[in-house]
């Protein structure tokens, strides 16, 4: 069972905010066995609309709008569908009253576009929509299904979840649809598919495999829609099994999550807490750890030191090291680690100072020289590393390293 979805805004198209929509739905539609084949974002325009959507028809069973449905000149999307399926507007006093319900709630009149919201197309099957103005329409044609849904993303999500997904699941009969992340350490992509090439050609033909890199980090997901779902997921995990073989230790987690969350399961697991003194990262790091919920178990806090004075008052780092070496060093960086896990009691620390870039860089030091410091009072581990001359990649990369240099000397010990 195929879907496609096409969003709808000229804010997509000139960047003015990131498509999360579609993301989400296809995470979403995968879970539930449906096939997300294409993702399109067009203007608001009648034709664009029109055209993507007779193009989305000839791929797929069903085509999931997003967007262009508020009541406002440049929302075009019902008028267009309208159109399309040759349909009249009429006044839906259902639609109306959740519209007087939710003004009311929200302590807001009622003015003449809002109005607008309850005028519905004849031809479509209107699901209410009861945290927001605009209905959902679902049309069927030819056997195919079009729904078109407000932008708003805690609109989207809710109608997905609670409606459009399940109604698709009454309609149709998906597949199942099976993926399972592995995250491999210390290979570059190419290397790794060198690495498990003959398990890789010895795949059998209904698994897919992809390869996912990301600092430092390859995710390999592998893939299979079958009706049998069982056996499915049993050969799968055979696979799995005789890659681990080769792959060994390499292999740091068997599913899709993030370094953040995975260094805290180990933390919280021991019963070890962590602390991180920062420079060029500038709190990124703890921004990182303290996305995923309860890491007040295990994460101390952080001292942002982006200056060198305070790198010497908070941190203690003596200011004679910094004036020999620079505050981009190896000495520097254990002092700052040595110094937070002093100053907030941690077991395990990281440390980064660096230059993140544009500027600031030397012949010696040029942009996107980073020292990064991890580990432990008792044992630091300290590397130098020459990334780019990007700053927000610098920023990227210094914490993902960090959080893989965290995650591997926990693992050791």
């Amino acid at each position: 069972m195929q879907v496609e979805i096409i969003t709808i805004g000229d804010e997509i198209l000139i960047g003015q905010i990131v498509d999360t929509n579609s993301a989400w739905m296809a995470t979403e539609l995968n879970k539930a066995g449906f096939e997300v084949v294409q993702i399109t974002s067009v203007h608001d325009s009648e034709k664009q609309i029109t055209d993507a959507l007779e193009s989305a028809l000839e791929r797929a069973e069903v085509v999931l709008f997003t967007g262009g449905i508020g009541p406002t000149k440049d929302d075009i999307t019902k008028l267009t569908l309208c159109r399309y399926f040759g349909a009249e507007l009429v006044f839906d006093a259902g639609v109306y009253a959740n519209i007087e319900n939710l003004l009311k709630n929200r302590m807001r009149a009622m003015n003449e576009l809002t109005k607008t919201q309850a005028m519905v197309p004849d031809k479509a099957v209107i699901i209410s929509n009861p945290i927001g103005t605009a209905p959902i329409t679902w049309f069927n044609k030819d056997g195919k299904v079009v729904v078109s849904m407000p932008g708003v993303p805690y609109e989207m999500k809710r109608a997905m979840e609670f409606e459009i997904i399940p109604r698709l699941q009454k309609q149709f009969q998906p597949q199942a649809i099976i993926h399972k992340t592995l995250l491999v350490a210390g290979y570059p992509e190419s290397a790794l598919a060198l690495k498990i090439a003959d398990w890789e050609n010895a795949l059998p033909e209904q698994i897919h495999l992809a390869y996912l890199p990301h600092f430092n980090i390859v995710k390999l997901r592998l893939s299979a829609a079958q009706d049998d779902f069982v056996s499915t997921k049993n050969e799968i995990d055979r696979q799995i099994t005789l890659l681990k073989v080769i792959l060994g230790n390499a292999v740091i987690a068997e599913e899709d999550i993030v370094l953040e969350e995975l260094v805290g399961r180990h933390l919280k697991a021991a019963g070890k807490t962590l602390a991180t003194a920062e420079s060029c990262t500038g709190g990124h790091i703890a921004h990182r750890i303290t996305t995923i919920a309860g890491s007040s178990a295990y994460f101390r806090g952080s001292v942002i030191a982006y200056s060198n004075e305070i790198k010497s008052r908070l941190l203690g780092v003596d200011e004679q090291v910094i004036n020999r070496h620079g505050a981009v060093s190896e000495e520097v960086v254990r002092e700052m680690a040595l110094g937070v896990a002093d100053k907030l009691s941690a077991d395990y620390v990281i440390a980064t100072s660096g230059i993140a870039g544009p500027d600031g860089g030397t012949d010696e030091k040029p942009v996107g020289t980073v020292w990064i410091a991890v580990g432990t009072k008792d044992s630091l581990v300290s590397r130098k590393f020459q990334f780019s001359l990007d700053r927000q990649l610098n920023i990227e990369r210094t914490t993902q390293t960090a959080l893989l240099m965290l995650m591997q000397i926990a693992n050791s010990e």
